[in-house]
């Protein structure tokens, strides 16, 4: 069994559901991943390590592709994908590029 997680802090839950709640997500950056947990109609988990799996492949592209024919082989098996991200390095960037954003419009 898996350890657990701490959950969020009391700022991240108070604030990113604010920022997220407009967002429509069809795409998740591989390099803001954490890990993936792939829950099974079995009731197994997998937990993918994302920096173990860069690490070993090398590549994200190569990583993307790995993962997109796992999610294909085992469709019909999989009830659920949770995918977990890096919330302060995603936070980071949307603010540093917020912030390039704004000074280029002045």
């Amino acid at each position: 069994m898996p350890p657990k997680r701490d959950k969020l802090s009391r700022g991240v839950q108070s604030t990113w559901p604010e920022v997220l709640k407009d967002i429509d997500v069809d795409v998740i950056p591989i390099e803001y991943l954490v890990t993936i947990r792939v829950m099974f109609k079995d009731k197994k988990i997998w937990e993918i390590d994302m920096q173990s799996s860069r690490n070993k492949l090398g590549d994200d592209k190569v990583l993307e592709d790995v993962l997109q024919e796992l999610f294909d082989e085992y469709e019909n098996s999989i009830e659920n994908i949770d995918f977990r991200l890096d919330i302060e390095r995603l936070k980071n960037d949307i603010q540093k590029r917020t912030r390039v954003f704004m000074k280029k419009g002045k």
